[in-house]
């Protein structure tokens, strides 16, 4: 469950950067890419470091929604991140 809600909100926040960002905007199936691998590696870094997400809550009985909502956020900015980091090594490599 962890994992889904990281690769949605990853998707987002790539397309979200994407859109705020237009130095870095890779095109909506590009910004969606970046997006969901970046958020995958955000929610894994954060269950890494000990921030447990949805499956800590799951295990101990409950979806609590700090959690969840932590997962979002951990997806989303790694998805911005990565679509970020992407777009500038495009950028110097087209020049």
């Amino acid at each position: 469950m962890e994992l889904l809600i990281s690769l949605i909100s990853g998707a987002v926040g790539g397309n979200v950067a994407g859109g705020l960002l237009n130095n870095f905007n890779l095109g909506m199936l590009g910004n969606s890419l970046a997006g969901v691998v970046g958020g995958g590696i955000g929610g894994q870094l954060m269950g890494l470091l000990g921030a447990g997400g949805v499956a800590g809550a799951a295990a101990s009985g409950g979806m609590d929604i700090a959690s969840i909502l932590s997962q979002i956020a951990a997806g989303g900015v790694g998805g911005g991140v990565l679509l970020v980091v992407v777009g500038m090594i495009k950028s110097a490599i087209g020049k």
